[in-house]
């Protein structure tokens, strides 16, 4: 009976994968922590269909340890699966729920015996757990259904995963990194010392010094091989803003919901994956977890740049025991993961012989040093660095993970040059409290019926504002799918070019700025692009900075005036304090910096006055 309740599952679970007609969701079961894990959290990875599932990226897929972005920060608690069934219950629903959690343990136990090695009992504990559902009836109560289907779906899928795993050989230990050579390691190695990227290597292994120390140390601490510490060198190259085109941020790049299931906050004011500390330990925590899982450091590199899951549905695909030699999966993965291991280990022949390869003349950056302050108030980076007498540029180069240079306001350890800590705590009062800038657009992606008119009641706004912000007239036709851009409250939209022929009699000049455009330059001034063209005798739209160009049919008002002089937006200040401070009418104040009665100001924020 046993034997033929986890054959269906097998072929439950084959099916599934075949048909990639499910989708995973993480519900997450505290427990005691193992000796073997830093967390205190273990998860139980459920199937679900589609049709109700949240979108979950198959990037990076966990067997052990695994939490998903659901919408909600905080993980769904195994206990909690009964908490969304009817206060009152029968006694039939209380024993069916009863079933349920003891599968569910069941499931939990069989992850342990997993992680420990032990993959027979992990087989008896699911086939335990597939048993109790299949006593479950279920059929006037939705919830228990779904419950029932997303644990018939976990064990079927754990079952496929613990026989795939039987494939890998866990005959590796944390100080095993083998140090092989051969042509695709030789190529690589050619590459970042004679080659194309000697450059990249160069100028990554400096700034390595920036970080690498305190790396190291973390990966003594964790138990690891050191030489994982140049793992961001091929990752990044050492660049703590670098982003690549999967989104993957950071030192280690990862992506934001590999990076959410480690730990790594990601909100309006921060992005952990760009702090070296926070996801130099998330990644030693991931390493830690793919060790565990294929036991040989190769595989355990290659899961790490393109997922988990992509290797194992590889080594599911293998009828032979491949990691006897690692290199035969080489040519059957994504060519930029197949490069990975060999540039890998490239790095690390290279380092162990920097005198053959003149490495050893380039000195690396010093590490950095700094003080570390817990601040509660919700400052700019650039206020902080003036209080302390201190650059910005090395402000931000502590704290990289401030998307907006601006201070979250809620108890945030802020990293400050050594020896300034003090200083700080003792002038944090006297900084100006600042916020972060309104967006002047949001964008909508129309929707089957929907009008101008329909779109613009929605957000509050008018449909000539939204015509005016896209470039349409308000009788113009929009097509399902399209995306409009929808002015905010307080935000000014230019226009259309005024059709009165005394706008033409009016010149102009302007000076090209870096990021100035003829399209920007003819809707600032109320022109057209062809126009300045005609008249600067510019047969392309190619502008050099500290071009002077003439503008024709520019209004006289909605540039700022030669005699004007340009204001920095205090706290407290308003559009009526600051005209009246400078004797304007309030209303060629507004006119003047193209704001409306409505608009909000900013301290730091400039202003143009007389």
């Amino acid at each position: 009976m046993i034997h033929v309740i986890r054959l269906n599952a097998i072929l439950l679970a084959s099916l599934i994968i075949i048909t990639g007609c499910a989708e995973t969701l993480q519900f997450t079961k505290k427990s005691d922590p193992t000796p073997d894990s830093n967390s205190t959290e273990e998860a139980t990875t459920l199937l679900i269909p589609p049709s109700s599932s949240p979108e979950v990226s198959d990037e990076k897929f966990d067997p052990s340890v695994s939490e998903i972005e659901t919408g909600s920060s905080d993980p769904l608690d195994a206990s909690k699966l009964a908490e969304t069934e009817p206060t009152a219950k029968s006694p039939d629903t209380n024993e069916t729920q009863s079933m349920l959690d003891e599968a569910l343990d069941f499931c939990q136990v069989s992850q342990e015996f997993w992680q420990k090695g032990e993959l027979e009992n992990a087989l008896e504990a699911l086939d335990q757990a597939y048993s109790l559902i299949l006593q479950v009836e279920a059929e006037d109560n939705p919830k228990l259904i779904q419950q029932k289907e997303d644990l018939r779906f976990t064990i079927s899928k754990r079952i496929l995963e613990i026989h795939a795993s039987r494939n890998i050989v866990v005959n590796g230990n944390h100080n095993a990194i083998p140090m092989e050579m051969n042509r695709h390691v030789k190529y690589e190695l050619e590459r970042f010392t004679t080659g194309p990227e000697k450059e990249f290597f160069s100028a990554a292994y400096k700034r390595s010094g920036l970080y690498r120390q305190e790396i190291v140390n973390a990966l003594k601490e964790a138990g690891l091989p050191e030489e994982l510490a140049w793992l961001p060198l091929i990752e990044s190259g050492f660049k703590v803003k670098a982003l690549s085109s999967a989104r993957a941020l950071g030192l280690w790049q990862f992506i934001p919901s590999t990076g959410y299931k480690f730990g790594l906050k990601r909100n309006r004011y921060v992005d952990e994956r760009m702090d070296p500390t926070k996801a130099t330990q998330a990644a030693i925590a991931y390493l830690k977890e793919l060790h565990n899982i294929f036991g040989d450091w190769a595989t355990v590199l290659a899961a790490y740049n393109c997922g988990e899951g992509r290797v194992l549905r590889l080594i599911r695909s293998q009828n032979i025991n491949y990691l006897d030699n690692f290199w035969d999966l080489y040519e059957r993965l994504p060519r930029e993961t197949a490069r990975y291991v060999p540039r890998f280990l490239a790095t690390l022949h290279i380092l162990n012989k920097p005198e053959e390869y003149g490495i050893d003349k380039i000195t690396p950056d010093a590490p950095l040093v700094y003080d570390t302050v817990t601040v509660s108030r919700q400052v700019r980076l650039k206020d902080v660095a003036a209080a302390v007498d201190a650059s910005e540029k090395e402000l931000i180069g502590l704290n990289p993970e401030l998307r907006y240079k601006l201070l979250p306001g809620d108890q945030y350890s802020l990293r400050v040059p050594a020896k300034k800590g003090d200083v700080l705590m003792a002038k944090i009062e006297q900084i100006p409290v600042s916020n972060l800038p309104q967006a002047s657009y949001r964008y909508h992606r129309v929707r089957k019926g929907e009008t101008l008119s329909v779109i613009a009641r929605r957000y509050r706004t008018s449909a000539s504002k939204i015509a005016r912000a896209n470039k349409i007239r308000t009788t113009s036709i929009i097509r399902v799918g399209q995306r409009l851009k929808i002015p905010q409250s307080g935000t000014v939209v230019a226009s259309r070019t005024s059709r009165n022929k005394k706008s033409y009699g009016q010149v102009s000049r302007h000076v090209v700025k870096r990021g100035d455009s003829l399209w920007n330059l003819a809707r600032k001034y109320g022109t057209t692009t062809k126009k300045i063209q005609r008249a600067n005798n510019l047969r392309s739209s190619r502008l050099s900075i500290g071009q002077v160009l003439k503008i024709p049919g520019a209004a006289a008002d909605t540039a700022p005036q030669s005699q004007s002089k340009i204001y920095r937006v205090k706290s407290g200040d308003s559009p009526f304090k600051i005209a009246q401070m400078h004797n304007m009418p309030l209303e060629r104040f507004l006119r003047t910096n193209k704001l409306t009665p409505r608009s909000k100001i900013y301290p730091g924020q400039k202003v143009y006055v007389e």
